[in-house]
């Protein structure tokens, strides 16, 4: 299996590749702002051909280059429906307040025009994307977007690791996604902590849409917040 990725953009937000090995099919999670470039270094290290974009959540530094990329590479973007509309306008996500703050505190003089790709798929939960030999699972946890999802696949490599989850903004290495934006709620994502992580085992490795890579053991040991469901 190759896994790889790099922070893209002003928020450095991760962006993932994954694929049996090189010269095969990959999917890349979270082309966020910035990240052509990036994505063009990759494929030609390795080789690689782009065969589906799996977006966690429609912010708009998870999602900024999705249209780019299906269109450059023709394949499918995933998203959950209750995300989908972000596609088309990510700004819907924030304030018009925060959206001009967020303007002003990256440089934006101007936000480019945003469609939905030619081929976009409801990334349902309990959904199964098939990506070149690789499965890829659908969890829905709504709590930092209605459409938030993480996405898991079966681990092939020499650690003792059972699956991957990619958790975009719902975890982090000691923590959670924020839920006082459009659309959060932070009793939704209590319940998709309590319900979608707690059950997992302990050794998947959860790499998050920023910073750096924990696991489901880690957490349950660590986070705050997990600890408190616990209890």
């Amino acid at each position: 299996m190759l896994l790889t990725s790099f922070p893209a953009g002003p928020l450095q937000a991760n962006c993932y590749f994954v694929s049996r090995g090189p010269g095969a099919g990959c999917a890349i999670i979270d082309p966020g702002m910035e990240s052509m470039d990036g994505i063009h270094s990759v494929v030609s290290e390795h080789n690689l051909r782009p065969a589906a974009v799996l977006i966690t959540h429609g912010h708009f530094d998870h999602m900024w280059c999705a249209q780019d990329v299906a269109e450059e590479y023709d394949c499918p973007v995933w998203i959950h429906p209750a995300d989908r509309h972000l596609l088309s306008d990510p700004m819907a996500a924030i304030s018009s307040e925060s959206a001009g703050m967020l303007r002003a505190q990256l440089g934006m003089t101007d936000v480019p025009d945003f469609a939905e790709p030619a081929d976009v798929r409801d990334a349902v939960d309990g959904a199964r994307i098939e990506v070149d030999g690789l499965t890829f699972q659908v969890d829905h946890v709504p709590g930092h977007t209605p459409g938030t999802v993480f996405y898991r696949v079966d681990y092939d490599g020499p650690e003792d690791v059972s699956q991957v989850m990619f958790s975009g903004d719902f975890l982090f290495a000691g923590s959670i996604g924020r839920t006082d934006l459009t659309g959060g709620s932070h009793p939704q994502m209590l319940d998709s902590l309590r319900d979608r992580v707690l059950p997992l085992a302990d050794d998947i490795v959860v790499l998050p849409g920023h910073g750096g890579q924990t696991s489901v053991g880690r957490e349950r040991g660590t986070n705050p917040f997990l600890a408190e469901l616990m209890a």
